[in-house]
């Protein structure tokens, strides 16, 4: 009997690691593509000259803020679709997956209808040189047309995960990256247009992506019978269902742009070297939140269906998995540091101040990992009121000891030490709503 349930146990863990792999696998690499569109474009516009470069960082940096803002279309339409797809109701999960495409339509209309009038203020808020500012507006006025497309991506790439499906936007992300740099270098030298052909390139490949996922999506709702028309009703319960995660993300943004002004006020030293580690953390990231995205995804299914042992046992693997993730990451920083660390920098001050902090972001990884993926699994329940509580908590903890830190003499370890604190925080919160099942709400909507 014992022997039997352990292979009962065995078999179940076998396939949720198959159910895990196959999700956050192609969800990695669809993360990993999204930020080689700047990389794409900073490495055209570099050869024009320091001012389009400068100009391009700029701008650059506004919209990818603006953006990651809406990011809980993906997050909220993957929860709700995915409940709807484990009741078995595929129809209702792609109508209310369109519920989700429409509200991205109406915010990205109204985000570019705000920006194009103001783009010379937002620059210049910024404290944009002189020479650098022009660029910067152009990239940003054009760039401010894609927003609608950017987070049409953004809600269809919800719906797709939602139905248990991340190879789609894999392509997607791959094909869009091609396509915008190759556009990059025909509109930059070869039409001449320098930084407003960039602007131009990222903007086409962006609308190009959105009617890829427009047309698997609008496929897949003639198949499954759903309509096209735009709900009310529906595009406000969206909406709804969307505004604690808003808050969540607020909160997480206020916390880097809080370390990123401590780290500016400790000297350029530090705010190099924080740079660094704060890129090596985002890259590290994208491994992590791929399991947070399988998690999503898996976590409605099992709840739509009714199965929240299912959900909770899931939820033990994904814990597991988000540990040994962690865990390997961490040794790859500390093993590899003396090979990535010149490829950054070769001022021997920000050698010396990285070092330390780098061996506390490696040592922060499991519990990182485990944050992700607890993450993941409450927002694949819905759980968002909970989480935007949760994170103002863990706000309300981090933003004292981050802006003690130059108070009591601290560097740039002592700040990731506080960042830590963070994560630490955030862990707390999320294991004990965990550990207390009232995330496990099933049915095809969460009441």
């Amino acid at each position: 009997m014992v022997t039997q349930a352990r292979e009962l146990a065995a078999q179940s863990a076998r396939r949720h690691d198959r159910e895990i792999v196959a999700l956050a696998v192609p969800a990695f690499g669809a993360l990993v593509a999204e930020p080689l569109f700047v990389m794409a474009d900073s490495a055209i516009v570099g050869h024009l000259g320091t001012p389009q470069l400068a100009g391009l960082g700029v701008a650059a940096a506004l919209l990818a803020t603006g953006v990651s803002i809406f990011v809980f279309l993906a997050y909220a339409t993957t929860a709700g679709v995915a409940r709807r797809v484990g009741a078995g109701d595929v129809r209702a999960a792609v109508r209310q997956g369109l519920d989700g495409i429409w509200l991205a339509v109406l915010l990205g209309t109204a985000v570019t209808a705000a920006v194009l009038p103001t783009a010379s203020a937002l620059i210049d808020a910024f404290g944009t040189s002189a020479t650098a500012a022009p660029y910067a507006t152009t990239y940003l006025r054009v760039s401010a047309l894609g927003i609608p497309a950017m987070l049409v991506v953004l809600a269809a790439t919800g719906v797709l995960r939602g139905l248990q499906d991340t190879r789609t936007p894999l392509y997607v992300a791959v094909g869009g990256f091609t396509a915008n740099a190759a556009l990059n270098v025909a509109l930059v030298y070869g039409a001449g247009l320098g930084v407003a052909g960039s602007a131009w390139g990222t903007v086409i490949a962006q609308w190009a992506m959105a009617a890829a996922y427009l047309a698997v999506v609008v496929r897949g709702a003639r198949r499954h019978g759903a309509s096209l028309r735009p709900d009310a009703a529906g595009i406000r319960a969206c909406a709804r269902a969307g505004a604690p995660l808003l808050v969540r993300t607020l909160s997480l943004r206020g916390m880097g742009l809080i370390a990123t002004a401590v780290a500016t006020s400790l000297g350029d030293t530090e705010i190099a070297a924080h740079q660094i580690v704060l890129s090596l953390w985002n890259l590290m990231a994208f491994a992590l939140d791929a399991i947070a995205i399988a998690g999503q995804a898996i976590i409605g299914r099992y709840l739509g269906a009714g199965d929240p042992e299912g959900a909770r046992a899931a939820c033990r693997r994904m814990v597991r998995w988000g540990v040994a993730s962690g865990v390997v990451l961490g040794a790859l920083v500390v093993a590899g540091r003396a090979l990535f660390i010149p490829l950054f920098t070769t001022d021997a001050a920000v050698r010396d101040t990285l070092l330390p902090a780098l061996l506390v972001v490696a040592l922060a990884q499991p519990v990182a990992g485990v944050v992700f993926v607890l993450d993941g699994v409450l927002m694949g329940a819905g759980d968002g009121p909970y989480l935007a509580w949760a994170m103002l908590l863990v706000l309300a903890v981090f933003t004292p000891a981050a802006l003690l830190v130059p108070a009591l003499g601290g560097g740039l370890t002592t700040l990731w030490w506080a960042m830590t604190l963070m994560m630490a925080a955030r862990l707390a919160t999320l294991w004990l709503r965990a550990r207390s099942g009232r995330w496990l709400v099933t049915g095809a909507v969460r009441a």
